[in-house]
């Protein structure tokens, strides 16, 4: 695969890999040394790009992913992030300097590794200053020990004061056909400081490659059962987008997925989608998608399109929606 830059000098190719579902809130978790296949077969694939925390799981995803890539770790990038208390999503967020340094520890035990390539602030935490967290990764960067500094569904005004503290690499957000919302301030302030972007859930979280709808059954632990807009009724709704992707893809004879995710590599040079599976094939799909070339006609064909359709449903329940934007 080509590759991109995010920031300055962190060079990834044009598509990552998200490791979390291989582990946590998509249903049971694959078998151990089936996810060590998968993420060894993305990176035959050329994926040299892994996504990872120490919520997942928790600290199970890390622990995998470390065993994983052990063989040839000086020729990956990884990803790991910071900022809830115990690395427990439910319980809240902690991003305390004394925090920090102890999940960096911990992460780079689990992660059988010398150094974190990327570090994220998972959410924003209200009660402590972007300051203070970014000038304790920037001494952990300092040491060695992490080498690029990132945040994950922060503000715009957030990013900018943690850029002045410690240059800011990437930013995590989710970003996809149906979910636009950083167009409107996220990207360009990304643009205007040099920080990259890095799309988690670019196929909608399996909503875009067609093989959900609304009969579709999700299992009981799997996160899309309290998210607004898997509900049935959103679904329904929603298929409209699907069926306008699936004809376009027809047209190009490839998948709906591949149309997704080649529409996000064309939005900016410094944009790099990470989707996640559990399947062999849809590893292949995804990389397939990155020598899919949309013609300014496709781009305009889908805007088109778009345009006539309105998304129905939020992206998170209310309790997790309050979490982003900060």
């Amino acid at each position: 695969m080509k590759q991109r830059k995010l920031g300055k000098n962190l060079e990834v190719p044009d598509i990552g890999f998200g490791c979390m579902g291989l582990s946590f809130a998509y249903g049971p978790a694959l078998e151990k040394q089936a996810a060590i296949a998968l993420i060894r077969e993305a990176f035959q694939r050329g994926v040299t790009f892994f996504d990872t925390a120490e919520a997942y799981g928790p600290f199970t995803n890390e622990e995998l992913l470390g065993e994983a890539v052990a063989p040839f770790r000086d020729r990956v990038v990884i990803a790991t992030k910071f900022g809830f208390k115990d690395g427990d999503p439910r319980a809240g967020m902690d991003s305390r300097p004394e925090r920090i340094r102890a999940v960096a520890e911990a992460s780079l035990e689990r992660l059988r590794t010398d150094h974190i390539d990327l570090f994220y602030q998972h959410r924003v935490d209200p009660d402590v200053p972007i300051e203070d967290v970014a000038g304790t990764v920037k001494d952990l960067i300092w040491e060695g020990k992490v080498r690029h500094f990132g945040l994950s569904e922060a503000g715009a005004q957030t990013i900018r004061r943690a850029h002045a503290v410690q240059p800011v690499t990437a930013l995590q957000s989710e970003y996809s056909l149906w979910w636009r919302e950083p167009e409107k301030e996220i990207l360009p302030a990304l643009e205007e400081l040099g920080i990259g972007l890095v799309a988690f859930s670019p196929l909608g979280k399996g909503f875009l490659t067609g093989t959900i709808d609304e009969k579709t059954s999700f299992a009981k632990d799997d996160f899309r059962n309290v998210v607004p807009r898997f509900s049935p009724e959103a679904r329904r709704a929603n298929q409209a987008l699907v069926d306008q992707l699936a004809a376009i893809a027809a047209a190009k004879r490839v998948s709906p997925a591949q149309i997704a995710l080649a529409w996000l590599l064309a939005q900016r040079p410094w944009i790099v989608p990470i989707p996640g599976t559990t399947k062999s094939h849809r590893v292949k799909e995804n990389v397939d998608a990155a020598a899919l070339e949309l013609t300014a006609d496709d781009l305009r064909r889908i805007e088109d399109a778009l345009a006539e359709i309105k998304i129905a449903g939020d992206r998170y329940p209310a309790h997790l929606a309050a979490r982003v934007g900060r």
